[in-house]
């Protein structure tokens, strides 16, 4: 499907993959493919964004940056587009941001593609020495925080509706999974 909507043939590089610009789809590369996902719903969007300007505070206070839906090259020819990121400094003209500059990282589970961000994309990010990974449950708000230890990660907490996140690295924030759902 990726060769006849792209018109390429082939493993993909990563010269090729920044090549193809802002697309419509989410399109992400694993080892020289491409992995194309429909754009987030609007609640998908709701969640990311509440979240984001929760995070925000604590970033700035200790000199970090929360983006959203940005390249971050795990390693050469494996560039997901995390949901969320919050990073040190980086060069905020470059399409690709390091992760070695990620300090944490945020996947909103879709209900298409719930085992990418559990097991595929948990890896990956383990893998490239991620320190946190924040998973979001995008029915509940429910939040699923991990730590790093070696090269996997341990839960350290689940948060659900009605329970506060106290975030402490790292940056600093009280996160409400109910506060970040849309009204109804």
């Amino acid at each position: 499907m990726t060769s006849a909507l792209f018109g390429h043939a082939g493993p993909w590089t990563e010269a090729e993959y920044l090549a193809l610009g802002e697309t419509p789809e989410r399109v992400e590369l694993f080892d020289g493919s491409l992995y194309v996902t429909p754009a987030p719903t609007p609640r998908h969007q709701h969640l990311s964004r509440r979240l984001a300007g929760a995070l925000d505070p604590g970033a700035e206070t200790v000199g970090l940056h929360v983006l959203e839906a940005v390249n971050v090259r795990l390693r050469p020819g494996r560039m997901p587009i995390p949901d969320l990121v919050i990073t040190g400094e980086i060069d905020f003209d470059q399409p690709v941001v390091e992760a070695a500059d990620v300090h944490l990282v945020c996947e909103i589970i879709s209900p298409s593609n719930a085992s990418a961000d559990k097991v595929l994309k948990m890896h990956y990010y383990a893998a490239a020495g991620i320190p946190w990974y924040l998973l979001v449950e995008q029915d509940t708000g429910a939040l699923h925080l991990y730590r790093l230890q070696g090269s996997h990660y341990v839960e350290q907490s689940v948060t659900k509706p009605g329970d506060t996140l106290h975030l402490t690295e790292p940056v600093t924030a009280e996160i409400n999974p109910t506060a970040l759902l849309p009204r109804r």
